[in-house]
């Protein structure tokens, strides 16, 4: 690592002992895991979350950050890496990533996710599986005790084809979902959530999911589905968590 980097260890405690613990636990990640040394150009995957917020924090400081092209999952990751002052590039410009960073909404204990809770879907999908390697960065409170589907209780996600929402319901429950609905978009704007594709998003409550790549797959099939919030099959290579007590732990 260059001198000019500042060291983990020289940063200012933040107010809050587990946001402290997220910034650590990203800068770990890119420290850990970045070509930091690389003097060509890297397609870096930007992601979206609380803690990516300080992943993306820490690639801007990076004083060959000139070198990198950074592929956003959506309009906040987009956001994060302008305000980095990092170049933006487009999937369809770079559609080999060396390494992506994002945030999960759960992790079990084979590194299968639960993804989409913020609505960016199918781009953080395509983003994740074209990256060499995928590190995901979050807090303790994404870590499932076993299976997915028993810390975050909301549902998997489901993007679906606008016109298909209907019939993807009536489908979802036959797959054995115990509740399936179409996001709404809340308060501030009526009818269903949007995502950066034009699509509905559904969210389908299975329960605790023993097997989540056969669930994937069953729900992949349907007609009208684009994607899954389930990223299974090795898809995550490593997971850094923030901890409590302000510390970090790992998960590969």
């Amino acid at each position: 690592m260059t001198s000019k980097l500042k060291q983990i260890h020289e940063l200012p405690p933040l107010s809050d002992p587990l946001e402290s613990a997220k910034r650590v636990a990203a800068y770990k990640a890119v420290d850990e895991n970045f070509p930091h040394e690389a003097t060509g150009e890297v397609v870096v995957g930007i992601g979206s979350g609380s803690t990516v917020v300080y992943a993306a924090e820490r690639i801007g400081q990076l004083p060959n950050k000139a070198n990198f092209v950074c592929i956003p999952t959506g309009f906040q990751s987009q956001q994060l890496i302008i305000d980095n002052g990092m170049k933006l590039g487009r999937i369809e410009q770079y559609p080999e990533i060396e390494i992506a960073f994002d945030g999960a909404d759960e992790v079990d204990y084979q590194l299968n996710l639960i993804k989409g809770g913020g609505a960016c879907l199918f781009q953080e999908k395509l983003v994740a599986s074209s990256s060499k390697k995928f590190i995901v960065v979050a807090d303790f409170r994404k870590k499932s005790p076993k299976h997915l589907g028993v810390a975050w209780k909301k549902g998997v996600p489901i993007e679906v084809v606008p016109v298909s929402y209907a019939r993807v319901l009536k489908d979802l429950y036959k797959l054995g979902a115990v509740k399936a609905i179409v996001r709404q978009g809340g308060s501030a704007k009526a009818g269903p959530v949007v995502t950066d594709n034009n699509n509905f998003l559904i969210d389908a409550d299975f329960g605790e999911i023993s097997n989540p790549q056969k669930l994937h797959n069953d729900i992949k099939g349907l007609v009208g589905v684009v994607e899954t919030g389930l990223f299974v099959n090795g898809i995550a290579n490593k997971a850094y968590f923030g901890e409590s007590n302000g510390e970090f732990t790992t998960q590969e």
